[in-house]
């Protein structure tokens, strides 16, 4: 990726270097992309299987096949977050509870749930 002189970033892929672009399923969609779009034109990079998991998230109310995200909820609170990514699940919770004073469990999918406390 370079500096353009205006200050923009220019990213095009030249479908000739890339011969590995990732493809996104969604069975209940019952549809697949590609994601040349995401990689071209939103610069997106190695996010570019998240940032597309997160649109296809807010505009169909669930994820793409193979997306399971990282829950935080409150058990005291309605407050909660959904995050592609344990590090940012974690800090969430560690935040909220250390502000809230409220425990926080914190899941993945059907792994078992931790809780994280306010005086951790």
């Amino acid at each position: 990726m370079s500096d353009d002189t205006d200050g923009t970033h220019d990213c095009h892929l030249d479908p000739d270097e890339v011969d590995d672009v990732p493809v996104v399923t969604c069975s209940r969609c019952d549809q697949a992309w590609t994601l040349a779009f995401e990689l071209d034109v939103l610069c997106a990079g190695n996010q570019a299987v998240e940032q597309f998991a997160l649109d296809h998230m807010r505009h169909t109310g669930h994820y793409p096949d193979d997306v399971t995200p990282w829950v935080a909820t409150c058990r005291r609170c309605p407050d909660g977050e959904a995050f592609l990514a344990e590090r940012p699940a974690r800090r969430w919770a560690t935040t909220h509870a250390r502000h809230t004073r409220h425990e926080v469990g914190v899941e993945h999918g059907s792994d078992v749930e931790d809780t994280v406390r306010p005086d951790e």
